[in-house]
């Protein structure tokens, strides 16, 4: 399976909806809080281009946040994405 790198606010319903849907799928990733962090939050900005959370990586693929990794599975692009 993918590396995958979300990076999360503690109470963003979008983040724990991105988070739901990727543990239903038993993917493992590392969550990187951006709460209350300004370094990290601007590390995502750097990286995303976007200052919004979730900011989701898999591989080395930025996937965008909740919509584009929902849109992946929707189309049935998240599995293969995954493996």
């Amino acid at each position: 399976m993918q590396d995958i790198v979300i990076y999360t606010t503690r109470f963003c319903p979008f983040c724990i909806r991105a988070k739901q849907l990727l543990d239903s799928k038993g993917a493992r990733y590392r969550e990187i809080s951006v709460d209350n962090n300004p370094r990290l939050r601007a590390e995502m900005t750097a990286k995303a281009g976007s200052r919004t959370v979730p900011q989701i990586w898999i591989g080395n693929r930025h996937v965008g946040g909740c919509d584009e990794l929902m849109g992946l599975e929707r189309s049935r692009q998240l599995d293969k994405l995954l493996r």
